[in-house]
Order: C-alpha cells, then sequence, then structure tokens
C-alpha cells in the first residue's frame, strides 16, 4: 500500500477517499463499463451529494437505505450519507417485496436512493409499499437514467437543492462524523429468523481496511466488485481496502463468467478475490484457458473454505494465495493469511488473528480448550459492531460480559498457531450421540476427481437422531455408491453420510456462497 503510514489519521470514510484526491487526485478509483471516476471526481460527487443530503434535512444518525446494484453510485451515496453523520443500509434488488419491507420497517429510513427498474424487474410497486410502510421515509431519490415515479426526485433537481449549503456548514458536518460514529447497518442472512442489523462504525471499517491493504500488498490495486452491495462482501471485504490502497474498483452490476474473466483480462486486474464457489465456477467454463489473467498478482478467498485440487489450480496461475475468516458482526475482521504458496496453510487454515482481535475457543461451558481441540470462536474486536439495532436483547445475549463476541463458528488452532474452521455450532449435528461437523465430511468428498461442488446438512432422523446428507454436483462419472464408498474409506463409519444426493446445481446465495438452509428445507419439506 503507498503511503501506508499515513492512513493513521483517517477517522471517517470520506478521508479514505479524500487521502488520494489530495496525493493522486487523477487516479482512477471507480469504474463502469468503460466510465471511470478518478479519485477527485469521486470525492467531488460524494461532497455534492452530502449537501444536498443536509438540504434535505438529514441529520445526524438518520439512516439513508440505497436500492442499488454494484455500481459507483453504491459507494458514492454511501460515502457521503457516512460523511454528515448519517447510517446508510444497503438493499439487494433481488430482495422480495417481503424481504425490503422487513429492512426498510426496522431501519426507518428518511431517505432511499433507487432505481426503479433493474432489468426486467419494475420497482415502482415496491417502493410505494415501502413509503407506505415506513412514514419516517419522507424523500425517494430516483437513479439518473431510470424511469421517474409520482412523489419520488430526479438525482439533477436534487443536487441543485444542495447548492444553498454553504462550506461552513458541511464542513462542520464532516468534522462531526467519524470515529466509533455509527455509519452502516448490515442486515444478516436471517437463516435463524429475521435479519438483525449490525451496526458498524467508521473507525472498525478505516482500521480493519487500512491493514488489510497492508498486509495484501497488490500494486496497482485493482479489482472486480460484484457482490451485492447489502453484504459486508461488497462494502468492507472489497471496496473500501481497494480505496484505502488508493486502487480502481471495476464494478460488474450482473454477474457472468464471460462478463467477469473478459473484464479482468481487459482491465488487467491484479487482485482476484472471490469465494470459492465462484472461482470453481470460473475455472470449470469452457472457455477459461483463453483469457489472459497475467496481471493476477494475487488471488484471494473469502467466506467458506476452499478445495484443494480447485487451490491448486489458483496457484499455477498465481504463486501468491490468501485467505481471511470473519463475519458481518465482527466487521470482517477475525483472521488473516498473508499470502502463501504452501497449499497447506491455504487450504488447511484460516490464519492468525487480525491486528487487534483477540480469539479464544472455548466449550459449552464457555472453558478455552487445548490447542487441536474443536471449540466455539469468541472474538474480542476493535473492529466489532456496536450491537444490533434496536435489539438490546439480541446485543446482549450475543456478548460474554467481558466483551467477546459469540460467533456460533467452530474452530481449532493448528499447531503452527494458525486457525483452522470446522464449521458452523448451528450445522454441528449429532449422528448417533456423535458430533459430525459438516465440514470435514466436505472436505472429503472434494477431494474425489469426479466432485465438483458438495454442501453436506444434518436433518432429523428416527433412528441416529441425525443423519447426514451430502448434495453433490459433478464434473466427472461417478454416483452415489461410489462416493459412498470413497468416504468410508477415509472417515469414521458415524461421518459417512447416510445418503447423497447428486444434483445439477446448487442453490447459491447472492454472494455466490452455497444456500445450506434451503437444502434443509428442501429436505424437510419432502419428509412432511
Amino acid at each position: 500500500m503507498t503511503d501506508a503510514a499515513d492512513g493513521s489519521s483517517w477517522a471517517s470514510l470520506r478521508d479514505v477517499i479524500a487521502h488520494w484526491a489530495d496525493r493522486t487526485p487523477d487516479a482512477p478509483a471507480l469504474a463502469l463499463d468503460g466510465r471511470i471516476l478518478s479519485y477527485a471526481e469521486t470525492l467531488r460527487r460524494c461532497d455534492e451529494l452530502a449537501r444536498a443530503f443536509i438540504a434535505r434535512g438529514v441529520g445526524k444518525g438518520d439512516r439513508i437505505a440505497a436500492l442499488l446494484t454494484p455500481h459507483p453510485d453504491y459507494l458514492v451515496s454511501m460515502v457521503a450519507a457516512a460523511s454528515i453523520g448519517a447510517i446508510w443500509i444497503g438493499l439487494n434488488p433481488r430482495y422480495r417485496r417481503d424481504e425490503l419491507l422487513h429492512v426498510v420497517r426496522d431501519s426507518e429510513p428518511v431517505l432511499l436512493f433507487a432505481r426503479t427498474r433493474i432489468g426486467n424487474r419494475e420497482y415502482g410497486e415496491d417502493i410505494l409499499a415501502l413509503r407506505e410502510a415506513c412514514p419516517a421515509l419522507r424523500h425517494v431519490l430516483v437513479n439518473d437514467g431510470d424511469p421517474s415515479l409520482p412523489d419520488t426526485e430526479a438525482m439533477p433537481d436534487f443536487i441543485a437543492r444542495g447548492a444553498e449549503i454553504a462550506e461552513e456548514a458541511l464542513a462542520s458536518r464532516f468534522a462531526e462524523a467519524g470515529g466509533r460514529d455509527p455509519c452502516l447497518i448490515v442486515y444478516t442472512s436471517g437463516s435463524t429468523g429475521a435479519p438483525k442489523g449490525a451496526l458498524l462504525h467508521h473507525k472498525g471499517i478505516v482500521d480493519f481496511s487500512r491493514e488489510q491493504a497492508r498486509l495484501w500488498p497488490v500494486s496497482p490495486m485493482r479489482a472486480v466488485n460484484y457482490f451485492p452491495i447489502n453484504h459486508i462482501g461488497c462494502v468492507i471485504d472489497l471496496s473500501m481496502p481497494c480505496l484505502a490502497a488508493g486502487g480502481t474498483i471495476f464494478f460488474l452490476e450482473q454477474y457472468e463468467n464471460a462478463a467477469c474473466l473478459g473484464l479482468m483480462e481487459r482491465e488487467g486486474i491484479t487482485a482476484w478475490m472471490s469465494v470459492p464457489t465462484v472461482f470453481q465456477l470460473q475455472l470449470a467454463d469452457p472457455d477459461f484457458a483463453r483469457y489472459d489473467l497475467s496481471a493476477v498478482q494475487l488471488i484471494v478467498w473469502e467466506g467458506a473454505a476452499m478445495p484443494l485440487e480447485t487451490a491448486e489450480r489458483l496457484r499455477a496461475l498465481c504463486p501468491r494465495l490468501a485467505t481471511n475468516y470473519g463475519m458481518t458482526e465482527t466487521g470482517s475482521a477475525i483472521t488473516v493469511l498473508e499470502p502463501t504458496d504452501d497449499l497447506d496453510v491455504a487450504v488447511g487454515s484460516v490464519g492468525d488473528a487480525f491486528a487487534g482481535v483477540e480469539i479464544r475457543l472455548v466449550d459449552d461451558r464457555g472453558r478455552d480448550v487445548a490447542d487441536g481441540e474443536v471449540g466455539e470462536v469468541w472474538v474480542r474486536s476493535p473492529y466489532a459492531m456496536l450491537g444490533y439495532w434496536r435489539r438490546p436483547e439480541a446485543t446482549e445475549e450475543a456478548f460474554s460480559p467481558d466483551g467477546y463476541f459469540r460467533t456460533g463458528d467452530l474452530a481449532l488452532r493448528r499447531p503452527d498457531g494458525r486457525y483452522r474452521i470446522a464449521g458452523r455450532r448451528k450445522e454441528m449435528f449429532k449422528s448417533g450421540g456423535y458430533n459430525v461437523y459438516p465440514r470435514e465430511i466436505e472436505s472429503v468428498l472434494e477431494g474425489h476427481p469426479a466432485v465438483a461442488l458438495v454442501a453436506v446438512v444434518g436433518v432429523p432422523d428416527p433412528i441416529w437422531q441425525e443423519a447426514g446428507i451430502a448434495f453433490v454436483t459433478l464434473d466427472g462419472e461417478s454416483d452415489a455408491d461410489q462416493l459412498k464408498a470413497w468416504c468410508r474409506e477415509r472417515l469414521a463409519n458415524y461421518k459417512v453420510p447416510k445418503r447423497i444426493v447428486i444434483e445439477r446445481e446448487l442453490p447459491l446465495l447472492p454472494v455466490g456462497k452455497v444456500d445450506k438452509a434451503a437444502l434443509k428445507r428442501r429436505m424437510e419439506e419432502k419428509a412432511v
């Protein structure tokens, strides 16, 4: 990272962009479809929008929601809102109306920045429903180029109102925002109930971004971002660290293998960052070999474990591999692995504790477990959320009395001090009285040469209490019996899946991970 030490004075999200707008004003910051915003232009647009927010009465602590695709406008809206002390919420355009209603009712934004048409979907009725459900929603700002709606405001008119705000008033609002002030609400997936909003702060995001840029140096930093804007992977894992490094984000509004790989070749992407499922889909593309990805200097996967065979293929393309482990509530940062070509380390661990993070692995009674034993990950971190939005009881339950966040993840500490994830506590199931960790079974099946993707879930069983069901997709010749035999040779009998289901494809979450909740529901519905 260029001038990394200078980032120590950053107090807000805006400071990250302002730093590079001062140092390298003409350097490219945000790009989409060949259109590029420099750092100076990005800062100008952020400040212009911030003025307009103030002119519309947005105060410190007010919420601003954005129904947008991965696009420069998303980042400008987020930084502009945060710069004046407001709290920004990303809405995924793929949300159905009930999902949109839940987030908007819960967060009560005063302003919605929205697309009114994306692809074949019209959002007019959705936006009307949101306005009716949320009296606090006073203004709806329609994105440039989109069809207008009644009682909404077009971007040029909205921006024009900001001209009445004096420079001194704007500077005063900038000075009042930053540090541990809340700036972002990210709603969790809701796999165990209605999604809760994790309230994140400037300092946690800025400090994480600066440190990640230092640990994963790439010059020049050029990355593709196609993740949904409501996800921590888009906002915190990719966008802000790329900007902290003075790099360029190339947005892709709709993910497709050809579009992404073509963009990587055309723009000389240096940091190839994604989730394991997407890497597997890209490598399996029949046209993959024709793309020139020689500019790649670093390959990073996040969000799930990487199969060994996939990692081997990636290492052949670029020997600098890295990963991390984090979650929404911890502001992403828990552990991190610095670039390596050692597959035992890259695939078999998630690295060491992130700078400033304290980690405990505990048993069911909250006692520390020995190295090599599986325990729940507890984290005490300066990057962690301030709490769940308007959920004091849920916040209290999530933290130990001495401030450790109970992640619900299971891990062990390796002899080399690095951590290896064993799975989710809620994914762990008991079969015949034994604890079974799905990740262990998945790793074995991923080692089979015919297996492409695999996900293991536990479902109720009248004999064994719970039974493991493995869902797999194939890129070679095999069948369920052969895969079971493969497992029997490598696993204790109680860990062998009671059933292996071969599918053409597995359901994916918007961020690209396998949707295990959907797989469990599928099995439960069949059992009824």
